[in-house]
């Protein structure tokens, strides 16, 4: 295949989508319709001079019929009054008449077979128009309904192009407010934290030590809680019951403080120092 051949060939199917995706049904069913009523105007405007040019041949004919008995009544009175030759010249007159009356007869009986033909005709392709103008509308509507319900389709299944546009908007939009508020989040944290500094009010170093030592101070007190908790909530375990060594170990202060009530108020309050004294 050739180059031109082949640009021809992808010319002529770009042509044809490009004008299959513009072509709507509804409008190609109007113009149908248009041609169809303008074919059938042609036809009763041929019906209409056929039936002018058959009333036109009447007309002569009726005329030529007149001169006829004219001329016949004409020879019977110069027969009576003698005159054979006038008689012998009227009917030669009338001999002349009726070969044109022959022949516009034979024409009149023609157009006349013409005229009916073409009103046939005429009535046929009404009935062909009604018909498909009745079917045009049919197709129109139910076109024009699946289009919608098309439309509505795709609205609901967000596949259309308009409300994917809007879906698109939407996801792009519900993204960037997560981003903002995770951002406004981490900024919020890092301010209370004293990572970042507030550089829209005034600058006190001392009180943001203040704040960060009661911060450690809350977390301490709740730390020694938990501790309590803990403690008051594990009940010490004797030697041979199951006890691991690291558990033993960890009970043994426990014990400790169990076994020392003997000691007097005064050891209590006075512990005693490294080496002996109190």
């Amino acid at each position: 295949m050739s180059v031109m051949k082949r640009m021809s060939m992808i010319f002529r199917s770009k042509a044809n989508k490009a004008l299959d995706r513009m072509e709507d049904p509804r409008e190609t069913l109007d113009y149908s319709y248009q041609r169809q009523l303008e074919m059938l105007q042609k036809v009763r405007r041929g019906v209409a001079d056929v039936a002018t040019s058959r009333k036109r041949l009447e007309l002569q004919i009726n005329q030529l019929e007149q001169q006829h008995n004219k001329l016949t009544e004409q020879g019977r009175k110069a027969l009576q009054v003698g005159r054979e030759d006038l008689a012998r010249a009227a009917l030669e007159r009338r001999a002349g008449l009726d070969s044109q009356l022959n022949d516009l007869r034979t024409q009149y009986e023609q157009l006349q077979s013409e005229e009916e033909k073409l009103t046939l005709a005429s009535q046929r392709l009404q009935a062909k128009v009604d018909a498909f103008r009745t079917r045009k509308e049919t197709i129109k509507a139910t076109y024009t309904a699946a289009e919608a319900q098309t439309k509505i389709n795709e609205a609901f299944s967000g596949i259309s192009e308009e409300m994917g546009d809007v879906g698109l908007a939407i996801q792009r939009a519900e993204e960037k407010t997560e981003t903002m508020k995770a951002r406004a989040g981490a900024i919020d944290e890092l301010l209370a934290s004293g990572a970042l500094e507030d550089f829209t009010g005034p600058k006190d170093d001392i009180q943001a030590e203040l704040d960060r030592m009661g911060a450690t101070t809350g977390v301490e007190l709740e730390l020694e809680r938990m501790k309590a908790e803990l403690g008051q909530g594990v009940a010490p375990k004797q030697l041979g019951q199951g006890s691991t060594p690291d558990a033993q170990q960890q009970d043994a202060p426990q014990q400790a403080q169990q076994q020392s009530p003997q000691q007097s108020p005064q050891q209590a309050q006075y512990p005693q120092q490294p080496g002996g004294g109190q």
